[in-house]
This record gives structure tokens, sequence and C-alpha cells, in this order.
């Protein structure tokens, strides 16, 4: 029972924390409106069958992008900023679009009710049983234990989401380049020191395997084409 009492107060929090962030999404950002990303964005529409793809921008200054529970797409205004400055491409914004579609096309969302409820469930389970054998850090022990399930469910989450991205862009005739110099740019970003670097790989696999994930599928794609839509 109190496990189960544990799964609710986790679903509980977690239907409290989407209310939350669509009140906070709602409040603090825009429709993006900028021609030359709509026109980096509309190969990508055409390979969906969608007439064009929106794409809101989130009020903050990290760098970063955001597939929200409802679906909408978002990037930040920091991550914008970059593009401004010359320091992304389109291109290179489009692979971020492309990689949030995938969390919201495989249902990621979803997913993370089932794993926050969860994972709430291992650390009070935990906490009880190292509390009776490491007094005083059997909590912290528990919480950390819980914090790697979540960082290895995350990372998984991200992987699938590349590979969704990788396919659209390669169908929409974007191809990967843009998506892998991407990850390679903002790899070297997050040795920066202070508010620059950006929040894109709180959680996120290092760049190098992301990379290698993207060529291992277009060497498969190589010889075997893309997987059917």
């Amino acid at each position: 029972m109190p496990i189960l009492l544990v799964i609710g107060y986790g679903l509980v929090m977690w239907a409290f924390s989407v209310w939350r962030l669509k009140g906070e999404l709602d409040r603090r950002s825009t429709p993006l409106a900028d021609p030359e990303l709509e026109r980096a964005f509309a190969p990508m529409a055409r390979a969906l069958d969608l007439d064009r793809i929106k794409v809101h921008i989130h009020e903050v200054d990290p760098v970063n992008g955001m597939a929200a529970p409802d679906g909408r797409i978002f990037l930040t205004r920091g991550f914008y900023r970059k593009f401004k400055a010359g320091e992304v491409t389109a291109e290179e914004l489009a692979s971020v679009v492309a990689h949030e579609l995938g969390h919201v096309a495989l249902g990621h969302a979803k997913r993370r009710l089932i794993d926050f409820s969860g994972q709430n469930a291992i650390r009070v389970v935990l906490a009880g049983v190292l509390g009776r054998f490491l007094p005083g850090i059997g909590p912290w022990v528990a919480t950390m234990l819980a914090s790697l399930v979540a960082a290895r469910l995350s990372r998984q989450d991200e992987f699938e989401a590349d590979a969704y991205a990788s396919a659209l862009l390669t169908r929409s005739g974007i191809g990967t380049a843009p998506q892998k110099a991407l990850f390679a740019k903002l790899d070297r970003m997050m040795g920066m020191a202070g508010r620059g670097a950006p929040a894109w790989f709180m959680s996120h696999p290092p760049a190098e395997k992301r990379i290698a994930a993207i060529e291992a599928l277009e060497s498969k794609w190589g010889t075997g084409g893309l997987p059917a839509r």
C-alpha cells in the first residue's frame, strides 16, 4: 500500500508539474516569426505532410529546445540569439526542431509520467531499506540511485529522438550534417565557464556518442534505405 500511495503521489505531482509548465510557457512564449527559419523548416513540414511546423520562442536565456507535454515545440530566446548572431545556422536549428518533434512523435512525455512515479517509488523504498543500514546517509544514497535511473532513461529518450530527427532530416533533403555539426558546436560551448554554458546537454549523452549513433544509422541506411514511414 505505501508503494501505491507513493506512485499516486508521483502522478499527482507530475500532473501539477505539467499544469505549472503550461502556464509558464503560455506567459513567457511567443510564436516564432522568422522567414529564414520558416524556409529552413519547410522541407520537414512537406516530409510530414504538414502546412508548416509551428515553433514558439520561450523567453529565457539558456540555450535549449523543448517539446511540451501538449505537443508544442519551443526554442529558447537564448538559442534564437545564437542564430541571429551567426553562431548557429538555420539548418542547425531545424535539426533541433526535428529532435523535439521526435520527442512528441515517440510519446516521451507520456512515458515520463510512468518514469516519474516509478522513480519516486524507488526513492522511497530504497530510503527505507538503506536507512536501516546507513543511518543518516541512506536517503541521500537512495536519491542518488534514483537520479541515476532517471538520467539513464533521459539519455535513452535523447538517442531515440536523435534517430527520429536523422530520419526526418534525411527524408526532407536537409541531411544529418547540420545535426552532427550542432552537437559538436554545443559540446565545445559546454567547456565555457559561467552562465553561457547551454542547457542543451544537461542529462544528455555526450556529443561524440550521439554523433557516432547518427553515423551508424547513416551506414545502415546506406545499404538498406530509410525505414518505412
